[in-house]
């Protein structure tokens, strides 16, 4: 069972998870994958999230998280309350500081909805905040060098003890991810 978590400003049509969930479904045994459309509002993207693994995924057992920038942040704080396993993709780390040049009028870039964040949402975000992970061999980490937004080098100290792919130059974006999503996958467990 996977569930993929896009980042801030994002939606279930991003390139890295279609590619995913695409790839999944090809699979001989295809594991049961979800996108969701993650609310603007942290508190309501993680309650949503955690209603539907606690329908689908009986305590955890068998779930990967795949989470890209602030995903790879939700992704973080599910996986330390689900006991599952993580891949994260350039991974936020700091979303409560980092988010706040975007306070006041948003606009989603693949929907058109339009929103606005507020001082609340930096107070969820930090309600999510993990100080270290327990378990770093659930989790992989993948950044790029090139990351024009995040500092790899954070992320890398951060998830320190867990596999980790250190990819030289790219974006934050990581635009020929393609190449990754059999490692990905083998990772959460599939199976070509």
């Amino acid at each position: 069972m996977i569930v993929y978590l896009h980042g801030f400003n994002s939606a279930p049509q991003t390139v890295k998870g279609r590619i995913l969930a695409r790839a999944a479904a090809a699979l001989a045994d295809p594991p049961l994958f979800h996108l969701p459309a993650l609310h603007h509002r942290p508190a309501r993207a993680i309650g949503t999230v955690c209603s539907w693994i606690d329908r689908h995924a009986s305590g955890g057992r068998g779930l990967t998280l795949i989470g890209s920038s602030l995903g790879g942040y939700y992704a973080t704080w599910l996986a330390e309350r689900y006991g599952a396993r993580a891949v994260l993709i350039n991974p936020a780390l700091r979303p409560h500081d980092d988010l706040r040049v975007f306070l006041g009028k948003q606009c989603n870039l693949y929907t058109g909805e339009e929103y606005e964040i507020t001082m609340t949402h930096f107070d969820e975000l930090l309600a999510l905040r993990v100080p270290a992970i327990t378990r770093p061999e659930r989790y992989f980490l993948l950044v790029r060098t090139g990351d024009e937004l995040l500092d790899w080098r954070q992320a890398v100290t951060y998830y320190a003890g867990a596999s980790q792919y250190v990819l030289g130059g790219g974006d934050h974006g990581w635009a020929d991810f393609g190449d990754e999503v059999a490692t990905v996958l083998r990772f959460a467990g599939c199976r070509a």
